[in-house]
């Protein structure tokens, strides 16, 4: 049995700067990273919105550059995934993982992000990173004066489509019903856009291009006629879904399945088990969140082994 300080579970902004400020406080950390670390930002072509990167910067680029800030000072990595937990609280946490690793851990840093829902079709994962994307905030400012698709209709959607008027000729939201299921107010704001078109009661067929997205092909449930609509992007916005599976037999969640933190802390439930990035927060999502999130991970475990 492996004994150690500090796991931190995924990699990712929350995770890598978990590991950065953790091994700088001489925590000696071992990190999980996953068979493909990262999380979602190695699916994004270009981040234009972490601070300190004014031409921007690869999504790729910038995870290998934490990892590598991370390694300098000694954080340890294993590509491997956690698959079985036995968290307590205040003892020793069990990890064991896929490649057979077994573990004991003072303290827990779960980082283990989120994953966005998709359209499921076969053309979506064809046009992923060029024309299709999850993240209007991360993406939208490529699609400057094209028309594009919001795939969804609840809040998150709405946020999207609202956000995506900014840079869009025209914004369509495909929904599958005739009512939305997002909020009166964010409802009426989008309805009343006049870049906004609903098309209601309809589902994406196919999404069409060349080497990026040119249309989309639009089925209506109620008369089955298919329609084609020009754009250059399409936005699934049918929310996220946390990857908290393997924890949730520990840990309070919320009723998406979010890790439930203490007040402005990084303390979940409980004693020495700490939460940071995606996987618990459901507001906002972004690079530069998930990065302060680890960072106040690492703080707080610092201070819990400190005790």
């Amino acid at each position: 049995m492996q004994q150690e300080n500090l796991v931190i579970i995924g990699s990712g902004p929350a995770g890598w700067t978990a590991g950065i400020y953790a091994a700088r406080a001489n925590l000696n950390p071992l990190l999980l990273a996953g068979l493909m670390p990262g999380g979602l930002l190695m699916q994004t072509s270009e981040v234009e919105n972490f601070p300190g990167f004014p031409k921007g910067i690869n999504g790729f680029e910038l995870m290998d550059n934490m990892q590598q800030q991370a390694e300098r000072f000694q954080t340890r990595v294993e590509y491997d995934v956690a698959e079985v937990v036995r968290l307590t609280d205040g003892g020793k946490h069990y990890i064991k993982t896929a490649g057979g690793l077994e573990i004991e851990a003072k303290a827990v840093i779960i980082s283990t992000g989120a994953s966005p829902r998709w359209l499921g079709i076969p053309s979506e994962a064809k046009y992923r990173n060029h024309g299709v994307s999850a993240c209007a905030t991360c993406d939208g400012a490529f699609y400057k004066d094209v028309p594009v698709i919001v795939v969804g209709g609840g809040d998150s959607a709405m946020e999207e489509a609202l956000f995506l008027t900014r840079f869009a000729s025209k914004v369509y939201v495909v929904h599958r019903r005739h009512e939305l299921r997002a909020s009166r107010i964010m409802a009426e704001r989008a309805m009343q856009h006049p870049k906004i078109e609903f098309v209601w009661d309809s589902v994406v067929d196919e999404i069409t291009g060349d080497d990026s997205v040119r249309a989309v092909r639009v089925k209506n449930l109620l008369t089955n006629d298919l329609r084609e609509i020009p754009c250059e992007g399409v936005f699934a916005a049918l929310g996220h879904v946390p990857n908290t599976e393997l924890f949730k037999e520990y840990l309070p969640l919320d009723e998406k399945g979010y890790i439930v933190l203490s007040g402005a802390t990084s303390h979940t439930g409980l004693k020495g088990v700490f939460a940071a990035g995606d996987c618990a927060d459901p507001h906002y999502r972004q690079a530069i969140t998930a990065a302060a999130m680890g960072c106040r991970a690492a703080i707080d475990a610092e201070r819990y082994l400190a005790e």
